[in-house]
């Protein structure tokens, strides 16, 4: 089969698109034929060896995909060929990506594409949509008639915030960096949407949010500001942070403490089958009633996985801003 081939970590140029042998089920494992990959931060990371991990020789980069299972190992029981299916965390934790035309792994990782939905949203959806369950729903647990904040509400986590928020009844408020992303910010039900170049984003969500403050604050970036994000907080408020690995920002402990406040740290990888499966089963069942619906950025070839990887990191490590929503990689 064709695939996105790394022989060794490196710039996006090391990737090349050649052949590797067609996978073959083991115990419960089982292929299934791509119809789209897509990328995040982490394959970056993982490419460029940012973080350190022991990769396959040679490695296929990706860790979202969907489409259909064509083979099953003996003890595989959830699917079947002809299955439509997604997973997320391919090309972690030495199992191999998702940039090919056949994925193989242990179907646990593995969730039903329901009807009337595209693969191309399965697989935009995937880590992104398990990543903003885990940390509005699981860890803060944002509840109807909540006031949930996010940085960068097109981005692809951001963007994943904000329809579930609005999707469980809360109310959220979003900053963005132009027009076009505050119209579709806006589309997807956003009640404040700001432009962090333009707005003073403190002042509005104090407007917004007064007398009370916010109750949910789902940090994207890298380097939180907590002392402008603690005094914008609701008594007993919950903070989210999920990038940032460098990161060592201020906290002032007295602030924090005596409004009953909580802070939140995950890794999404680091969630159990389980966890993640119910995350799975909320996210289809909100694509399926067209609550989430994923921004696609822009679509390249597999043979182009090389250049798919240059544009993504450039906007999210260089800041080069030419991105709303998800890269996918189709075969």
């Amino acid at each position: 089969m064709k695939a996105a081939l790394l022989d060794s970590p490196g710039p996006a140029s090391n990737i090349r698109y050649g052949d590797i042998a067609d996978p073959t089920p083991k115990g419960n494992e089982i292929v299934v034929r791509v119809a789209a990959a897509s990328l995040n931060p982490i394959d970056v990371y993982v490419r460029a060896g940012t973080i350190p991990v022991n990769l396959p020789k040679p490695f296929i980069t990706g860790s979202d995909v969907a489409g259909s299972v064509v083979a099953a190992g003996p003890d595989a029981k959830r699917y079947k060929p002809g299955d439509r299916v997604w997973a997320s965390n391919m090309g972690l934790q030495g199992r191999q990506g998702s940039c090919a035309e056949l994925v193989c792994s242990s179907e646990e990782w593995f969730y039903p594409i329901p009807a009337g939905v595209t693969e191309t949203d399965a697989a935009a959806a995937a880590l992104v949509g398990i990543t903003a369950h885990l940390g509005l729903l699981t860890r803060s647990g944002l509840k109807a008639g909540e006031i949930a904040f996010v940085n960068g509400g097109t981005g692809g986590v951001g963007s994943m915030v904000v329809q579930m928020a609005k999707a469980v009844g809360a109310k959220v408020i979003a900053t963005v960096g132009s027009e076009e992303k505050a119209a579709l910010c806006k589309s997807w039900g956003a009640d404040l949407v700001m432009n962090y170049k333009t707005d003073d984003v403190v002042e509005g969500i104090k407007k917004f949010t007064a007398p009370r403050g916010l109750d949910v604050w789902f940090e994207t970036q890298r380097e939180p500001d907590f002392l402008k994000m603690i005094p914008l907080m609701a008594m007993r408020g919950r903070m989210i942070v999920m990038a940032g690995r460098t990161a060592q920002p201020a906290i002032p402990t007295g602030a924090f403490y005596v409004k009953d406040l909580t802070l939140h740290g995950f890794a999404m990888f680091n969630a159990s089958f389980d966890e993640q499966r119910k995350c799975a089963d909320d996210v289809n069942r909100w694509l399926a009633e067209k609550k989430l619906k994923p921004a696609i950025g822009r679509t390249f070839s597999l043979k182009d996985a090389a250049a798919a990887h240059q544009f993504l990191e450039e906007n999210t490590l260089g800041g080069k801003g030419t991105l709303v929503g998800k890269v996918l990689v189709t075969p």
